[in-house]
């Protein structure tokens, strides 16, 4: 494996290795990735990243197109996106993961993305104690029936329908700063997880327990646009020692309960914040029998990540 970034090279110094796609166990197939081959797919690169610090907290994320859709030349259907409340330091997030069998599932993943994040910043904006996260499912049901109205050009288009084009899982929260340490409150809808890494020990803590590894639109695991009975909720505070993660079942699958190869590489990556393209990189690691898309977002408490 490369050596991860640390002090820059100097000019006239040797030329850096170029970074080798990290081989876990048995590596799957290699390849050249196929372009997305459609006219709606050119805004959904095949990895994105990002990566800032506030005063307390430090945010990194990184999604990456799998490898299944990168032979079939299609696009990522996992998204994410962080904000911060300037007014609070409260750092806002949301990881989704478009139903595979949707028409515009990648379309479906951002959408919701996106309106979580700016629900949970207009609510903070109004209350820095907001905490109304059982409404996000509502929100994101609204936006998406209608983009399904314009796209079907259909006044009242049923529920069954929309997910037809834009189902998708969502993970979202909020994170503040307090004295005791990062106070999270998070939710979920569908199968994409969260965790806390213990970095003091390399243990991985499920906050919504084991995911349903079934298919996503059954039963037991139901996506947007469907309105769940009961919002999956959990709260927590971390240790200085702990990072918050969440993700999608492309890094859940293989993390597993975190005793592998897997969870060995990210615990010990995810030691301090890595710069948003290392995490990249080390999310696209390559696996036989794990091709899905992988979305993984990240925050440090400030005074550790130091």
């Amino acid at each position: 494996m490369a050596p991860r970034p640390g002090t820059p090279h100097a000019a006239t110094g040797p030329a850096p290795r170029p970074w080798r796609r990290i081989a876990v166990d048995e590596a799957g197939p290699a390849f050249e990735a196929r372009p997305p081959a459609g006219p709606d797919f050119f805004d959904f690169p095949d990895t994105e990243c990002d990566g800032w610090s506030t005063a307390d907290l430090t945010m990194r994320y990184a999604s990456v197109r799998g490898a299944r859709h990168r032979y079939h030349s299609q696009p990522r259907q996992d998204s994410a996106r962080a904000a911060v409340d300037a007014a609070s330091g409260t750092i806002v997030f949301a990881v989704a993961d478009g139903v595979s069998r949707a028409t515009l599932a990648h379309r479906g993943a951002l959408v919701a993305c996106e309106v979580a994040v700016n629900r949970m910043l207009d609510g903070l904006y109004r209350d820095p104690g907001w905490a109304d996260l059982a409404g996000l499912a509502a929100q994101c049901t609204a936006r998406l029936g209608k983009l399904t109205r314009w796209w079907l050009r259909r006044p009242q288009p049923s529920l069954g329908e929309i997910a037809d084009l834009y189902a998708t899982t969502l993970v979202a929260g909020i994170i503040r700063p307090a004295a005791g340490g990062p106070v999270a409150e998070l939710c979920r809808i569908g199968d994409s997880g969260a965790w806390v890494l213990d970095r003091a020990n390399g243990r991985y803590y499920d906050l919504f327990g084991a995911a349903d590894q079934a298919d996503v639109v059954s039963t037991s695991v139901t996506p947007l646009p469907y309105q769940p009975e009961h919002m999956e909720r959990v709260g927590l505070q971390l240790r200085p020692s702990q990072v918050l993660l969440a993700g999608t079942d492309g890094f859940g699958l293989p993390l597993g309960d975190g005793d592998g190869r897997i969870g060995e590489l990210f615990a010990r990556e995810l030691g301090s914040p890595p710069p948003p393209a290392w995490l990249a990189h080390v999310l696209d690691f390559s696996r036989a029998t794990f091709d899905d898309d992988r979305t993984l977002l990240a925050i440090w408490p400030r005074n550790s990540a130091r």
